[in-house]
């Protein structure tokens, strides 16, 4: 049975091409460059599901280092206290994959990360980031950058 990006790829006819792309740009690994522009953005995108593939999107912030890597396959960031209401977090309990998007606007790039989770709230895991609840460490599957096409020029405001 094709899943369904297969089955689209075959209806649109994209399967050469995005076999290109998946070769070219798909890694299971954080690259040199990739850990630079990782550690040094300000901001990310956390998507997660639960058990019943039911979905959340939040964003996460905390200036540059919100999220380090600690090796080619592993990254971790940190959940400090917000609203209460662990939406993200409730679900890896439940789901552990997630997918984490990073947006530079100034310069028209993003970064894609695919992975599973493990929440720690140990204390020298803890130590990580002060004031952090909990962290969350990913095991990476996937790591790829995308089209930039559409991503609007936007200039931090001072």
């Amino acid at each position: 049975m094709l899943s369904g990006e297969e089955q689209l790829r075959r209806q649109f006819g994209t399967e050469e091409q995005a076999a290109k792309l998946t070769e070219r740009l798909v890694s299971s690994q954080i690259s040199v460059l990739f850990r630079m522009y990782i550690e040094g953005s300000e901001f990310f995108f956390l998507a997660t599901a639960n058990r019943a593939g039911e979905c959340d999107c939040s964003f996460r912030g905390g200036g540059p280092g919100v999220v380090r890597v600690l090796d080619p396959r592993t990254l971790v960031f940190p959940d400090y206290p917000g609203n209460g209401l662990y939406q993200s977090l409730g679900n890896l309990v439940e789901n552990p994959h997630l997918g984490l998007l990073f947006l530079d606007f100034e310069k028209g790039q993003r970064l894609r990360v695919n992975g599973t989770a493990r929440l720690s709230t140990e204390p020298e895991d803890l130590q990580l980031f002060p004031g952090a609840l909990s962290v969350v460490f990913v095991t990476v599957s996937e790591v790829y950058t995308n089209c930039s096409k559409r991503i609007p020029k936007l200039v931090k405001a001072n």
